[in-house]
């Protein structure tokens, strides 16, 4: 047992006498050897489309499928992953979602058909949507105060270095070989990732036994998903090729939100919540939630606008878009280790105000691009954001969980990982939409659209994200390390 800072006892797993040894830190290795491989399978899907549309003779609005599919299981899964990691094993956990990340990859890899292949994506999502708030969770858990921004550090390259290896990694794949093999060549290593597991992974903190709240589990997949769904439709319904009207699905899922967020209120009570909301009491938390909002949809919005410009205004084939875009990740790569040690050393507002403000300036100079601009300035600009958001989501990571007493943990990055999915795609519905009305209003018709007409859509859209990104820039200045507050019972 220790002494807390009030002199009340604790035990000895607190965050103020933590061993941090051999065992704790293979956990910690094979998860985000783990996180790195299903995050990079995510981003895969948007270069190979125009492929698979061919190959599988679908259309594009079909198509889309294998991503909408994939974001919605994420949003279905994640928010019940708070509770999963409360009741199940670490070991047994990890083997679990190894398990169904590997299957569905080889269901994708064997498809013989579209519809196949979708359930291979379902199912490879419901591996990914437990690994990350995973991951979380055991930094928090097993990771000293004094060494937690360094494992952030990590856990920002698995979040920034994957997704922009994918579109690489893609096209490299998909210029000398069939799609198939973007699944083929990811299965070996996730296998390799499922055996360590088994062999080696240990069981970290404690589990609880509690009756799982049904009702709870139907909402936030009503709620959390009827969102995404919405938000993904708010593109296609521009072009006029939506499967459905957006707002009848958000309009579900925005009912079933607030009925699901009124029943944990009532649950938290018990300590029989699906996802514990008490980790709104920390202020810390909760403004960090709220810069992850406009953070996440600065990056995934920029991760598919970019491409678009690059490819349909610049005439640049997926290739070399992939190759371009690879430097700003691999540079967020590179700053996520020493943006961590600057957050042990300094605290997280030495980088994070810097990084809210480097986001803004790039997004609003991404907002300058026309159709006759350099791709040199291209590449400048995106190495700018990503050296912004690199000093953005170190930092975030760090003073939202490191805010939290232990036992809340795991609901906080259940809820991290839920808000980062929400707004993904929210960035990425608002971008796209905002593009295609301001492109289709220069042309003046859906098919007039060209070069000149598209740069000023995806220009418009940049100044979109200018803007948030400025808020983000506010909200920063209002963000402070915090140590743990205790949890309570009270209602929010």
């Amino acid at each position: 047992m220790s002494k807390s800072a009030d002199g009340s006892s604790q035990p000895s797993g607190s965050p103020t006498d933590k061993v941090f040894g051999a065992r704790e830190q293979l956990a910690i290795w094979l998860l985000l050897i783990s996180a790195f491989v299903v995050i990079l399978n995510e981003t895969v899907m948007g270069v190979a489309l125009p492929r698979l549309m061919e190959d599988l003779h679908i259309t594009a609005s079909a198509g889309q499928w294998l991503t909408t599919a994939f974001l919605l299981t994420m949003s279905v899964v994640i928010p019940i992953t708070g509770m999963l990691i409360q009741r199940v094993t670490t070991r047994t956990l990890f083997i679990t979602a190894m398990t169904l990340f590997s299957l569905g990859t080889l269901i994708a890899a064997a498809a013989p058909g579209f519809g196949v292949l979708v359930i291979g994506r379902v199912v490879q999502a419901c591996g990914t949507a437990i690994m990350m708030p995973l991951l979380m969770t055991t930094v928090v858990t097993l990771v000293p105060d004094n060494q937690r921004g360094r494992l952030m550090g990590r856990i920002s390259i698995v979040i920034s270095v994957a997704p922009a290896l994918g579109p690489t990694l893609s096209g490299l794949i998909l210029q000398v070989l069939d799609w198939r093999w973007l699944f083929i060549v990811v299965l070996p290593i996730a296998l390799v990732a499922l055996l360590l597991g088994i062999l080696r992974m240990p069981n970290v903190g404690e589990q609880r036994k509690a009756r799982i709240d049904a009702l709870s589990v139907v909402l936030s997949a009503l709620g959390f998903g009827g969102i995404v769904y919405g938000l993904s439709q708010i593109g296609s319904a521009a072009n006029g090729d939506a499967m459905i009207q957006p707002w009848i699905p958000l309009v579900v899922g925005g009912l079933a939100l607030g009925t699901f967020i009124w029943r944990q209120l009532l649950l938290q009570k018990q300590d029989r919540a699906l996802l514990d909301l008490r980790t709104f009491h920390s202020r810390p938390f909760a403004l960090s939630v709220v810069l992850f909002v406009f953070s996440a949809m600065a990056l995934f919005g920029s991760l598919i606008l970019l491409p678009i410009y690059v490819q349909n205004v610049l005439g640049h084939n997926t290739l070399e878009t992939g190759l371009l875009l690879l430097p700003g990740g691999l540079l967020m790569g590179l700053m996520g280790p020493i943006v961590g040690r600057m957050v042990d050393n300094r605290g997280a507002r030495f980088v994070l105000i810097p990084g809210t403000i480097l986001t803004a300036i790039a997004l609003w100079s991404m907002g300058l691009f026309t159709d006759t601009t350099s791709v040199w300035q291209v590449l400048a600009t995106h190495l700018l954001l990503s050296l912004g958001l690199a000093g953005v989501f170190t930092p975030l990571f760090t003073v939202s969980l490191g805010s939290l007493p232990q036992q809340l943990a795991s609901y906080g990055s259940a809820t991290i990982a839920t808000v980062q999915q929400v707004a993904g795609a929210a960035g990425t519905a608002l971008f796209v939409t905002v593009m295609t009305i301001v492109s289709t209003s220069a042309a003046g018709s859906p098919e007039a659209v060209d070069a000149h007409a598209l740069a000023e859509g995806t220009r418009a859209a940049f100044l979109i994200g200018g803007v948030a990104a400025t808020i983000g820039v506010v909200i920063a200045f209002f963000v402070r390390d915090s140590a743990p507050v205790e949890a309570s019972s009270q209602e929010l």
